[in-house]
């Protein structure tokens, strides 16, 4: 095989693969990034069995073929060459040169038949949203997901499709965050849990262009992602996603108007007095025009009135204040509404259109702000 390509153009197709690359597995050639040139494209491919990314690349092939090159030692080379055009050659043995201008690095490839190839998804009806719209459906929900596998649903979103909306939802068994998408088309609908990975993962090499399309398929184990030169395949994660219905009420004792900036930097302030690992909360002591939020802690303590618009009852409760920080970052608009019943039932966090909910959880600050 001989292929010629630019350093940019490589370097681009080899950053997005890498990121289906496994960090640790005990089969060799998926530590590998599959360099195909077999037809009339250069397609580079990574798969770990659960994600696997194929990526197109410009280039020139003057003699076809496939090798499998260890995907660090690949991409490091490709990172410190010059700017300039690359190529790359194989022999029948494997032996690779990697040249450009006057630098040339000597490796060792694999055979690619032994590679696992993203598996292959009848693409019918394909899911139609602009690349800037899924980006910031995963910015906007990503943050609440398990971050262990005690429970494998919870480490997944649940993407839920009902004629031209889409419900995007997770939680971590404290919060709830959903988000709700119209779509240009109507759908039949469907519902799918898409590893919290798998979307970190496209969140970073999706580009983001909002008049730029994502083509979403859904299969029975699979999701793919269709964008620029780029397919992702990832398999789903299995189960009944939790029915999260029953936890959003629509009553409410007491609701808040407020400012978001202000209430997010005052929150944020209050948290220089908290060290990692400390579990102290922000309480929220909300009376007529008026939230006063206060923490306190070993290294000291903090008060901040901000002003407000309240519909019903007081209240007095505390939340753990890096849940709501995580909420209130990804919410665009300018004023929030607050919904609270008691300071042991959630609270929730909505506009009035329905885009979206955020719903977080008290703690008990009685004891623990002592």
């Amino acid at each position: 095989m001989k292929l010629i390509c630019s350093k940019a153009n490589l370097l681009h197709g080899v950053n997005i693969v890498s990121k289906a690359v496994p960090t640790r597995t005990t089969m060799a050639i998926l530590e590998c990034i599959l360099i195909d040139a077999s037809t009339n494209e250069i397609r580079l491919t990574a798969n770990d069995m659960e994600l696997g990314i194929e990526t197109k690349i410009e280039g020139e092939i003057a003699e076809r073929g496939v090798i499998a090159l260890d995907a660090k030692i690949f991409s490091e080379i490709v990172r410190k060459l010059p700017d300039s055009d690359v190529t790359i050659e194989t022999d029948a043995s494997f032996k690779t040169v990697i040249s450009c201008e006057k630098a040339k690095f000597n490796i060792v490839g694999k055979s690619g038949d032994d590679f696992s190839y993203i598996p292959y998804i009848e693409k019918n009806e394909a899911i139609v949203m602009s690349q800037f719209t899924l980006k910031e459906v995963i910015r906007q929900t990503i943050f609440s997901i398990a971050d262990n596998d005690n429970n494998k649903l919870m480490t997944g979103e649940l993407f839920e499709i009902k004629e031209n909306e889409l419900k995007v939802v997770s939680l971590d068994g404290h919060r709830i965050s959903i988000r709700n998408i119209e779509l240009k088309n109507n759908y039949d609908a469907k519902k799918v849990v898409v590893p919290g990975k798998t979307l970190q993962e496209i969140s970073k090499i999706l580009p983001g262009n909002a008049d730029e399309d994502v083509l979403i398929y859904l299969a029975d184990n699979h999701i793919v992602f269709d964008f620029d030169n780029t397919t992702v395949v990832s398999r789903l994660i299995e189960g009944e996603y939790f029915k999260i219905e029953q936890m959003l009420s629509s009553d409410y004792e007491t609701k808040v108007k407020i400012n978001k900036k202000e209430l997010l930097d005052c929150i944020d302030r209050a948290t220089l007095l908290v060290k990692e690992g400390d579990k102290k909360p922000i309480i929220m002591n909300v009376t007529d025009g008026n939230m006063e939020l206060k923490i306190n802690s070993f290294i000291g303590s903090m008060n901040e009135d901000i002003d407000i618009e309240k519909e019903g009852k007081d209240i007095l409760i505390g939340f753990n204040p890096k849940f709501f920080i995580d909420a209130l970052r990804v919410i665009d608009e300018e004023e929030v509404s607050l919904y609270m019943v008691n300071p042991k039932a959630p609270c929730f966090i909505k506009d009035d259109k329905g885009k979206f909910i955020y719903l977080i959880l008290p703690v008990n600050f009685n004891t623990a702000s002592n």
